[in-house]
């Protein structure tokens, strides 16, 4: 999976069809527009298509598109509950819409994202002077 640039007519239809909802925000990372639900990466663009955390399920029922597969764009096995639907959902905005409705759906079960921990800062102990 070759990174791609997303054109910016996708990050539109890609926050077009995402569900109204104020618990989702964005964040912009690697060129791509990411829709985060309690912190969490919920659904992004990635090239000319979307990739969109699901259930098992609903992840293995994706998988069965013809052109869909995991998402990894490290080549280190796949980000575990993130399909990549293939380019050609862009063009069917109601499935778009659907899957997008779906994945939602299974991102509101989930924990918010922890908060990282802090790292307190080192003290340093002034010098003695003799």
């Amino acid at each position: 999976m070759a990174w791609t640039k997303t054109p910016v007519e996708n990050d539109e239809l890609f926050r077009a069809t995402l569900p109204r909802d104020p618990r989702i925000s964005f964040r912009k990372m690697f060129g791509c527009l990411v829709a985060l639900v309690h912190g969490r990466m919920y659904a992004a663009t990635f090239g000319r298509s979307v990739f969109i955390r699901l259930a098992p399920a609903e992840l293995a029922e994706a998988l069965r598109l013809d052109g869909a597969e995991m998402f990894d764009p490290g080549k280190r096995g796949g980000i575990r509950e993130m399909v990549l639907f293939p380019e050609s959902v862009m063009d069917e905005r109601d499935e778009l819409r659907t899957w997008l409705q779906r994945g939602l759906a299974y991102s509101l079960t989930l924990p918010p994202k922890p908060e990282p921990a802090v790292k307190k800062p080192r003290v340093k102990k002034p010098k003695s002077r003799r």
